[in-house]
């Protein structure tokens, strides 16, 4: 689509930034980057954290750029779609040693403890947010640290004015679905997905790059503690219920403009570009 547009192909996927994820995240490949300028893929090295305000935050420095053409944001991090389109409520800054203090409660507590302790500073997201949720109790037990004033009231303050966005979701069939991802895990081993964890482990696992899909569990064969075709099954089985969330959030939470469950080919693109606004264009 960018490369119809005269545009630059944005990258929208919160592992896709992180450099050293390349194989893991399915990052486009030197082909796909020859067709068309990309931007925000492999930003940020394993060891920093990005959040969807600084992914944001690029992603409004990318849009900026004089003469670019036409921006097609690529990827399923939902929050981050959402957080471009609609913006976000102006949030604290957490020092972190506050962060550190998180995490040092969280497992003095317990994944359960924690969640209940969150649940008396902050019951309205408690509420919505499993105990397994780290990264986002994490969150919450900090901004209250820091601030004494729950997540949720930051979260309710007014947003910006959203922008003007033309939207396609490609929603294939699960049995499709299903396959690709086996498929894909397949392509990663074959193309270097064990070689990328090996560099990888020894990093803080609260890390957002250390939750890739397939990294911890190909970790644990590196370690010894489980078999290989174990950790491709393990690999598999998280993708899938990944994508499931994945697709119930899009279907529920994206006001698409075009919807399409068949392979992306160039009938589709037309397809997809045919109610596309003028203003929306290339040169």
């Amino acid at each position: 689509m960018a490369v119809a547009l005269g545009g630059r192909v944005v990258n929208a996927d919160s592992m896709q930034v992180y450099r050293e994820l390349r194989v893991l995240s399915a990052r486009p490949g030197p082909d796909d980057e020859a067709r068309a300028p990309h931007r925000l893929y492999g930003v940020l090295p394993a060891w920093e954290r990005c959040s969807a305000a600084r992914w944001r935050g690029m992603a409004l420095e990318t849009l900026a750029e004089p003469e670019a053409g036409p921006a097609v944001f690529c990827g399923g991090t939902g929050f981050y779609i959402e957080a471009l389109l609609y913006g976000l409520s102006d949030m604290p800054e957490v020092a972190p040693e506050i962060e550190a203090a998180a995490r040092l409660r969280r497992e003095a507590l317990g994944g359960a403890g924690f969640h209940r302790e969150v649940a008396l500073q902050d019951p309205a997201l408690a509420r919505r947010v499993p105990p397994g949720d780290r990264q986002r109790l994490l969150r919450a037990w900090a901004v209250f640290e820091a601030t004494g004033t729950p997540l949720t009231d930051w979260q309710a303050r007014p947003r910006p004015e959203p922008l003007e966005a033309w939207t396609v979701l490609l929603d294939p069939p699960r049995a499709h679905l299903r396959a690709r991802i086996e498929e894909r895990f397949r392509a990663m081993l074959a193309g270097g997905a064990l070689e990328e964890a090996d560099r990888l482990r020894g990093l803080d696992p609260d890390l957002p790059a250390m939750k890739a899909l397939g990294l911890p569990d190909l970790h644990a064969y590196l370690a010894g503690e489980i078999a290989l075709d174990e950790a491709e099954r393990r690999a598999v089985f998280a993708t899938r219920r990944f994508a499931k969330r994945q697709r119930t959030w899009f279907r529920n939470r994206l006001r698409a403009d075009a919807v399409f469950r068949e392979d992306w080919s160039p009938a589709l693109l037309a397809a997809a570009t045919a109610g596309l606004p003028d203003n929306f264009r290339g040169p």
